[in-house]
């Protein structure tokens, strides 16, 4: 089913978008981790969770640092439900001296639940999952 397809896409984009694309603002942040929170199960809240206690949220917002996401592909699987998905790209960190590159890789699964204003697409992603992010290399800021 291509639109299927195509949602599910859309879907897994935006959710990486808010979870991922940060400002070095804690209301901002809030504000984006919540709204990816709708469209997500426990699991991105453990993820988040975890960030959390180590400190990541609060690093970026006290060395003044932005994080962005650049999906470059998704892959999904609507021959079976629940739906698999796959995410690749690549996570920046921006400083005002370098930005750091990084490998990332994602998987969840997908259900659907009713759609709503929140959640337009009615996915939830389930099992959500970081396999990579690996640093790929710095450079410095002109």
């Amino acid at each position: 089913n291509v639109e299927k397809d195509l949602e599910i896409k859309d879907h897994v984009i935006r959710f990486h978008e808010l979870m991922f694309n940060l400002s070095p603002s804690a209301e901002s942040i809030k504000r984006n981790i919540d709204r990816a929170l709708v469209m997500s199960d426990r699991s991105a809240y453990d993820y988040w969770m975890d960030m959390s206690e180590r400190g990541f949220y609060q690093r970026l917002v006290s060395a003044n640092i932005s994080q962005e996401i650049v999906i470059d592909s998704v892959q999904v699987n609507v021959v079976h439900y629940p739906y698999d998905a796959k995410a690749y790209g690549k996570l920046y960190l921006l400083r005002e001296s370098n930005i750091t590159s990084y490998q990332f890789e994602s998987s969840c699964r997908m259900v659907d639940v009713e759609r709503s204003q929140t959640n337009p697409h009615g996915l939830m992603i389930e099992k959500f999952m970081v396999h990579r992010n690996e640093i790929i290399g710095t450079k410095k800021r002109r």
